[in-house]
């Protein structure tokens, strides 16, 4: 098995970048999710309520730039806020965040429709990975749902896409995962309790269970009952439909297309196994 994809979302939400190599940090991929984006009172503001957050997509320029891009052509440059006074935003066991720009949010707002603040998380080291998913004493988070990472496999998007026909055509974008490997056994990594990519290892903290994001296309914007309809049927206990692993790094190192996928011995982490 095989690394074939690799991504980056600089902004929770928001659409990313395929990258050759990435840098693994106690808390994911080196700029993945550090920004997201709140309304007036702090609450975290997700594609599950604006689906039009989907319609932008956003790049890692430099160490302390990114940029925001729109369906037409348009971006903007966003500057990390070093040194700026934190805002309290609603993000579970995170508290506040830095505010970028007023110019910047409001380049966001235009587009999206609603008044959003875009925000930076200064330290991932405070926000830690709860236990009920999985988390374990000193693991950390960016501001991504509840895992450093997201692995998902051809094999297993394949079977899915034998068990919903041949329309619609499933793209993995729509579960936006970091990495994706290949394989012969569809959903064998539910059940691999580490996993080595290349010379960098980690530990399935638990399977990801998948909301309603995953039937939003990631092109046309177009919303329909698939694949959850489909999960359904497979894929659900526990009352939730399931796809993809949630991964902690349990070292450091770089991730590169075309690594090795080496599974390890040991038991998913606290979040749900198939029965």
């Amino acid at each position: 098995m095989r690394v074939t994809e690799l991504r980056i979302y600089p902004v929770k939400s928001v659409g990313g970048v395929p990258v050759d190599e990435a840098d693994v940090e106690p808390w994911g991929l080196a700029g993945d999710r550090r920004w997201g984006l709140v309304d007036d009172t702090g609450e975290p503001v997700t594609a599950r309520q604006e689906r039009g957050l989907l319609g932008l997509w956003a790049e890692q320029v430099d160490e302390e730039t990114i940029r925001l891009h729109d369906a037409d052509g348009g971006s903007i440059p966003v500057d990390t806020p070093l040194g700026v006074p934190q805002v309290l935003v609603g993000h579970s066991r995170q508290g506040s965040a830095a505010p970028a720009d007023e110019d910047v949010s409001r380049w966001v707002s235009e587009r999206v429709g609603r008044p959003l603040r875009l925000v930076w998380q200064e330290d991932p080291r405070v926000r830690r990975v709860s236990g009920a998913h999985g988390g374990a004493e000193g693991d950390t988070l960016s501001l991504a749902d509840a895992g450093p990472l997201l692995l998902t496999s051809e094999a297993s998007l394949s079977r899915l896409q034998e068990w919903v026909g041949p329309l619609p055509r499933l793209d993995m974008l729509r579960f936006r995962p970091n990495v994706v490997i290949d394989g012969d056994e569809p959903f064998a990594e539910d059940l691999w309790g580490t996993v080595r990519l290349g010379d960098v290892a980690f530990r399935t903290a638990e399977l990801c269970d998948r909301c309603v994001m995953t039937t939003i296309d990631p092109v046309t914007l177009a919303t329909g009952s698939e694949p959850i309809a489909t999960l359904a049927r497979h894929r659900a206990w526990g009352g939730k439909t399931w796809f993809g692993t949630r991964l902690v790094p349990l070292s450091a190192g770089v991730v590169r297309l075309g690594d090795s996928v080496t599974p390890g011995l040991g038991s998913v982490g606290e979040g749900p196994l198939a029965p």
